[in-house]
């Protein structure tokens, strides 16, 4: 244990001392306090950065970016009368991640890119990332594989269309060239990517390398987003910015086994489709947007009441798997209230009759929170967030777990149904331009919905650079 604690923050201090060997001008500023704009940038959302009208980018066909995020958390001991397969430990438990990637972008034809992100994880999540639905540690998956391991986590082309009149300034961040772009614009893109890429983006509540570390913080946790086990997948979108608005579809592969490695190879029948449509304003000349998701996916997935019809007692609901659909909807709101404050809130709900399948074991979900910027106590590029969430499941989910189900991230052997709720709040210490340590508390009460479990507090610190 120990030897293996000393890899891993060996691991961290070695990326520390080679961001810290470099010139700090050299290195970009961490950006002020994110808002929602009122017009697009990339994927419809521009950034309080870009230089001013006036003064063009320089003119360049490539982008080169990278980042390595550790974190390291424990829960404390909490009550716990009866442990199942897939419970959170109620001992006290200390596991650690690490993430490092590198964002390439290149213009290989007029308004035609290709982005390419070689990655590297290891570690593991608290519990072998089971025991809760909104799980603690967006940088966990459940792999199982603690050793550092490389693969490509995108590579994918994008092509912009523009359709003449306004345009604005890109400017050079992780997978964009920076370069004029028409305002009104259609962007393709296709290969492997994720799908939260292009969809349920929050400017506050979005990355859990800078922002909430919670599963069902940084993404809805109610859409259950077609994915491999490490978040990626294949399939591409299209998507219509004007001035105000944005709409986007998309269609992507979903794994072969919940929550699984591989693909699925019988894409006519294994699909995940979602559809979003953005609308920027300002409220007060404060920026704000709207999001309103939809999402149908099609894949092997079990059915909960077949499975308890078949197994009243300990149902498994992977003898139940057949090509069946589900489908859900989402809504995201994100509103500057004053300067260096803004709030965002997110609304889930999916039929919840088949299994999860590729993201977590929620069916609705509801959050709200708030986010600070330093310089209202002269640490500009601080920031402190804090936000709640509240998970649920649908009544044939609840039923199987009760009658001692297992899914695949969450099953007590038995439970007294509770909604997960979960309050985190993180501080950001911005030690130098690009680098960051954060720590991160997180309150749970009824871990895996069940109320004979828990409160539970968990606990991280979180290293983070970026180039």
């Amino acid at each position: 244990m120990l030897r293996r604690c000393a890899r891993q923050y060996a691991f961290a201090l070695c990326l520390f001392a080679i961001a810290a060997s470099g010139s700090g001008s050299a290195l970009p500023q961490e950006p002020p306090l994110p808002s929602p704009p009122a017009q697009d940038a990339g994927a419809g959302k521009a950034d309080e950065n870009d230089k001013p009208a006036g003064k063009p980018l320089e003119p360049t066909w490539y982008s080169v970016h990278g980042q390595a995020t550790v974190v390291s958390q424990g829960n404390w001991p909490f009550r716990s009368p009866y442990v199942g397969p897939n419970s959170l430990l109620p001992n006290l438990n200390y596991r650690t991640t690490e993430t490092t990637t590198l964002f390439l972008a290149g213009r290989v034809l007029p308004h035609s890119e290709i982005i390419f992100n070689p990655e590297v994880a290891g570690g593991a999540g608290l519990s072998g990332t089971t025991g809760m639905a909104g799980f603690p540690n967006g940088e966990a998956t459940r792999v199982g594989l603690p050793s550092p391991t490389p693969y490509f986590a995108r590579l994918f082309w994008k092509q912009t269309i523009g359709l003449g009149g306004e345009q604005e300034e890109l400017k050079d961040e992780a997978n964009q060239v920076p370069g004029m772009v028409d305002v009104d614009r259609i962007v393709i893109r296709l290969g492997k990517m994720a799908a939260t890429d292009l969809f349920d983006d929050n400017a506050y509540s979005h990355d859990p390398r800078n922002q909430f570390l919670n599963w069902s913080l940084m993404f809805n946790g109610a859409w259950d987003y077609p994915a491999n086990v490490r978040g990626y997948t294949y399939g591409g979108g299209i998507e219509w910015n004007r001035k105000n608005w944005t709409l986007r579809y998309g269609a992507f592969a979903e794994p072969a086994q919940a929550n699984g490695a591989m693909i699925d190879p019988h894409i006519s029948r294994a699909l995940g489709h979602a559809a979003e449509f953005e609308r920027r304003f300002t409220i007060g000349d404060r920026p704000g947007s709207t999001a309103f998701l939809a999402y149908l996916n099609s894949a092997h997935m079990g059915s909960y009441r077949q499975a308890l019809a078949e197994m009243p007692v300990d149902p498994d609901i992977t003898q139940t798997r057949a090509y069946r659909v589900k489908y859900g909807f989402g809504l995201s709101v994100e509103q500057e209230l004053m300067d260096g404050i803004g709030a965002f809130a997110r609304a889930g709900w999916n039929d919840g009759q088949t299994e999860s399948w590729a993201f977590t074991e929620i069916d609705r979900t509801i959050s709200c929170g708030l986010q600070f910027a330093g310089s209202r106590w002269r640490r500009p590029n601080d920031r402190l967030g804090l936000a709640v969430v509240f998970n649920g499941l649908s009544n044939a989910h609840r039923d199987y777990l009760a009658a001692g189900g297992i899914g695949f991230i969450v099953g007590d052997g038995r439970l007294r149904y509770g909604p997960e709720e979960i309050a985190e709040i993180y501080y950001n210490f911005a030690l130098k331009p690009g680098m960051v340590i954060a720590l991160d508390l997180q309150g749970v009460n009824n871990p895996g919905y069940n109320r004979d479990r828990g409160p539970a507090a968990i606990a991280a610190i979180r290293l983070h650079y970026e180039f």
